[in-house]
Protein backbone atom coordinates (compact mmCIF):
# COMPACT_ATOMS: atom_id res chain seq x y z
CA UNK A 1 0.00 0.00 0.00
CA UNK A 2 1.62 3.56 -1.23
CA UNK A 3 -1.16 5.85 0.16
CA UNK A 4 -4.73 6.44 1.92
CA UNK A 5 -6.32 9.45 0.77
CA UNK A 6 -9.63 10.95 1.55
CA UNK A 7 -11.84 13.48 3.49
CA UNK A 8 -14.07 11.85 6.47
CA UNK A 9 -15.42 8.09 6.08
CA UNK A 10 -14.97 8.51 1.88
CA UNK A 11 -11.43 7.43 1.74
CA UNK A 12 -9.60 5.86 -0.83
CA UNK A 13 -6.49 3.58 -1.12
CA UNK A 14 -3.98 3.83 -3.36
CA UNK A 15 -2.01 0.17 -4.24
CA UNK A 16 1.43 0.27 -5.26
CA UNK A 17 1.54 -1.32 -8.39
CA UNK A 18 0.55 -0.08 -12.02
CA UNK A 19 -3.06 0.79 -13.18
CA UNK A 20 -3.07 -2.39 -15.43
CA UNK A 21 -2.57 -4.78 -12.29
CA UNK A 22 -5.54 -6.41 -10.86
CA UNK A 23 -4.21 -6.24 -7.42
CA UNK A 24 -6.59 -4.05 -6.29
CA UNK A 25 -9.45 -6.10 -7.86
CA UNK A 26 -8.07 -9.18 -5.91
CA UNK A 27 -8.15 -7.39 -2.57
CA UNK A 28 -11.68 -6.24 -3.31
CA UNK A 29 -12.72 -9.55 -3.45
CA UNK A 30 -10.86 -10.97 -0.19
CA UNK A 31 -12.99 -7.72 1.08
CA UNK A 32 -16.04 -9.03 -0.07
CA UNK A 33 -15.26 -12.85 1.07
CA UNK A 34 -14.45 -10.97 4.67
CA UNK A 35 -17.72 -8.85 4.87
CA UNK A 36 -17.01 -5.70 3.23
CA UNK A 37 -17.73 -4.62 0.07
CA UNK A 38 -15.67 -1.82 -1.70
CA UNK A 39 -15.06 -0.96 -5.35
CA UNK A 40 -11.94 -0.83 -7.50
CA UNK A 41 -11.08 2.67 -9.74
CA UNK A 42 -8.86 2.67 -12.20
CA UNK A 43 -6.67 -0.20 -11.45
CA UNK A 44 -4.83 0.74 -8.30
CA UNK A 45 -7.15 2.44 -6.02
CA UNK A 46 -9.75 1.31 -3.65
CA UNK A 47 -12.24 3.40 -2.80
CA UNK A 48 -14.85 3.40 0.83
CA UNK A 49 -18.10 4.84 1.15
CA UNK A 50 -19.87 3.62 3.97
CA UNK A 51 -23.38 4.81 4.83
CA UNK A 52 -23.87 8.05 7.16
CA UNK A 53 -25.93 5.80 9.40
CA UNK A 54 -22.77 3.63 10.13
CA UNK A 55 -22.32 3.08 13.70
CA UNK A 56 -18.89 3.48 15.98
CA UNK A 57 -19.04 -0.31 16.05
CA UNK A 58 -19.64 -1.06 12.61
CA UNK A 59 -16.82 1.30 11.57
CA UNK A 60 -14.21 0.00 14.04
CA UNK A 61 -15.67 -3.62 12.51
CA UNK A 62 -14.79 -2.39 8.93
CA UNK A 63 -11.33 -0.88 10.10
CA UNK A 64 -10.23 -4.52 11.42
CA UNK A 65 -11.78 -6.36 7.85
CA UNK A 66 -9.44 -3.61 5.66
CA UNK A 67 -6.46 -4.29 8.05
CA UNK A 68 -6.55 -8.03 7.76
CA UNK A 69 -6.67 -8.43 4.52
CA UNK A 70 -4.12 -6.46 3.64
CA UNK A 71 -2.07 -8.49 6.09
CA UNK A 72 -2.92 -11.57 4.23
CA UNK A 73 -2.09 -9.44 0.90
CA UNK A 74 1.52 -8.82 2.21
CA UNK A 75 2.38 -11.86 3.23
CA UNK A 76 1.32 -13.09 0.38
CA UNK A 77 3.24 -10.92 -2.19
CA UNK A 78 6.24 -10.94 0.24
Amino acid sequence: MQLVRGKGLLNAIVINDSTDSDTAWNICLKLRDNGLLAKPTHGNIIRFAPPLVITEEQLLDCVLIITNTLKGFEKTSS
